[in-house]
This record gives structure tokens, sequence and C-alpha cells, in this order.
């Protein structure tokens, strides 16, 4: 299933989930909190909306949507998330934001994408049964990465340096790292383990992608692994 299917089924989860609240209010409110741009993640939205019309709901006529937006800010989240609870939504859609949004509420519906196994995460009890107010759907491709260079590997099998491209101002992962944190580290046991030597390279705006190519042809790096995050999938479309 493609992404953009999953944001479609998850507009169709926040129209469906709390019912029961959306049906005593004339025009309910739906919070969006995304760790990205509006620009960057507009597709998404039409298929977002898509799902809540499916659901019965159009923005506009019978739902109000408010939209929150990180810039790959993620600093902001925080702020942003207790904003938006301040404005009592019935539900609202974490793309990238959910511990934001799970530390501003404990009582409004949260349905979150994230790339995390959300269980090990700590934001569901268990997946067949989430418990709380916190549901959604995980990507996994914090899980992935090792995956990735396997795969990698196979495409390029003479790839003996390889390199990582990763946002340091990713959100927050398990504990105190961030994801980014979390993805070189899986990432690094996965290349020794294949004898590759792999290559770090950062970057959290655009300049700072055109280095880091310079860097990885500098360092002789025969293919790029990227992980499926807010900042790197945006510069993809862009």
């Amino acid at each position: 299933m493609k992404r953009r299917d999953f944001i479609t089924l998850l507009g169709g989860a926040v129209g469906a989930w709390p019912l029961a609240a959306w049906a005593q209010q004339a025009n309910p409110l739906v919070g969006v909190l995304h760790g990205g741009s509006a620009a960057a993640f507009a597709p998404f939205m039409v298929a977002f909306r898509r799902g809540l019309e499916e659901g019965g709901f159009t923005e506009g006529q019978n739902v109000t949507i408010e939209y929150r937006w990180a810039d790959n800010q993620y600093d902001r989240l925080p702020a942003m998330a207790a904003e938006l609870v301040q404005r009592q939504p019935a539900a609202i859609y974490a793309g990238g934001s959910v511990r934001a949004a799970k530390a501003a509420t404990s009582t409004i519906p949260i349905v979150f994408t994230t790339g995390e196994d959300p269980v090990k995460a700590g934001l569901v009890a268990s997946l067949n049964r989430p418990g709380g107010n916190v549901t959604g759907v995980s990507l996994f491709y914090v899980e992935l990465g090792a995956k990735r260079l396997e795969v990698l590997r196979e495409l390029v099998p003479n790839a003996e340096v390889i390199g990582l491209l990763v946002n340091p101002r990713s959100p927050q992962g398990l504990g105190t790292n961030t994801e980014a944190e979390e993805q070189a580290r899986d990432a690094q046991a996965a290349a020794s383990a294949m004898r590759r030597q792999l290559i770090l390279v950062r970057a959290s705006s655009v300049s700072e992608i055109d280095e880091a190519f310079a860097a990885i042809v500098q360092q002789r790096a025969a293919a790029l692994s990227s992980p499926q995050t807010s900042f790197c999938l945006a510069e993809r479309i862009n």
C-alpha cells in the first residue's frame, strides 16, 4: 500500500473513531499537527481530507480543520501541540509529532503516522489493542534501516563504502536518542555485519543536502541510504 493510501485511511480513522463526541458538535474541529511543511505534504493532505469525506465529513461544510506545521523545526512541536489542545479539537492527526501530541493530552483522540515500532516506543500498549487515546499506523522505517542496507548491497554488490543521510534535528526517538541517532546506530551495526564501511552524513536543510552529497562523493561512497523521514520525504518530492 502506498503512503498516500495510508493517509487516506488515517483520514477515515479520524472521522470514524470519535463519532460519539462529534455527534454533539454542529461543526467539529479536527487538529492536524505535523513536523513537516504544508507545501511538501499538500498531496497527503488531499488524501487525508478524502478519507474524512468517506467518513461523512467535508472541510468547510460540517467539519473544521486547523493545521499546525513545524516546518521540520521539531522543537516547536510541544508548544504547537499545547496550543492546538487548547482549541479542544474532537481529534488530532499527528504526523511525525505523536510524542508532542500525546504529551499535550491524554483525553483527545490522536491518530498518528510514525516510523517507529509504536509498542517499543511506548506509544501504544499493543498493535491490536492500542488502549488510551492514541492509535494509528507505523511505516516502521526506523526499524527497517538495516533491511534497506541489505537491499542496497544486493542492488550495488560492489559498493564497499555506503553513505547514510540523516537529519540531526529529527524528533526524539526511544529514551534520549533522536530518530537519527537510532537509525545511525542500527545502520552501523548492519554495515559492520556486511563488512561495509558506512559514512554518516547529516543534513537538515537544502544547502546541507548539497554538502552531504559532496562529502559522500569525496569519500568515494558508491551508494547512499536515505531514511523516510518528514524532511527527506519533503525534499524528495521537491
